[in-house]
């Protein structure tokens, strides 16, 4: 599949999700998400998983692969995600972390791939002993990736003993208008 074959696949699925989370949840509320955050996170889930887990997420995606998905985060996530801050844009912070038992280790394969691909911050934490500890961790991260705006992701009780890997991603963005909207 080409590049803009799966830039189209991908744009549908975030469609899909943006329909879904306003009818579903947002009912008349404000809402702000990231369908490419999302997207990268299942991603980076389907690089980890085979078989049925693997086909179901591959299907969810409209990917043949988890080769063509890895491609498309490595061709557009810099793109997309660059800060243009430097250059009197706006201001924007992307970032990927795994988080996994550390009596679970990361297949190099994996390994490689968030890496390569996805940018991904990995450590191995115990989930069996210091769970709070871990959360902090993942909340500290998403802190210093959203610039001291978003400093629990993870809520008290969260993560525990029965925790395996967190997946996370956080996304900052700060711009200003060109023109006001709210005067129209």
């Amino acid at each position: 599949m080409d590049l803009k074959e799966s830039v189209r696949n991908q744009t549908d699925v975030g469609l899909r999700m943006t329909r879904h989370l306003f009818l579903a949840e947002a009912k008349g509320q404000n809402m702000v998400f990231s369908p490419l955050s999302i997207h990268v996170v299942l991603s980076m889930i389907a690089a980890s998983t085979k078989g049925p887990t693997q086909d179901e997420l591959l299907s969810s995606l409209k990917s043949m692969s988890t080769g063509e998905l890895n491609s498309l985060a490595s061709n557009l996530l810099p793109f997309v995600f660059a800060d243009g801050s430097p250059s009197g844009g706006p201001c924007l912070s992307f970032g990927n972390g795994v988080w996994v038992n550390e009596s679970l280790p990361l297949k190099p394969s994996f390994k490689e791939v968030v890496d390569t691909f996805y940018k991904a911050a990995q450590k191995h934490v115990d989930f069996q002993n210091k769970a709070e500890e871990a959360r902090a961790e993942v909340n500290s991260w998403a802190e210093k990736q959203t610039k001291g705006v978003i400093r629990e992701v993870l809520p008290p009780q969260a993560v525990d003993s029965s925790t395996r890997v967190i997946f996370a991603n956080a996304l900052y963005f700060k711009g200003t208008w060109d023109d006001d909207p709210f005067l129209y």
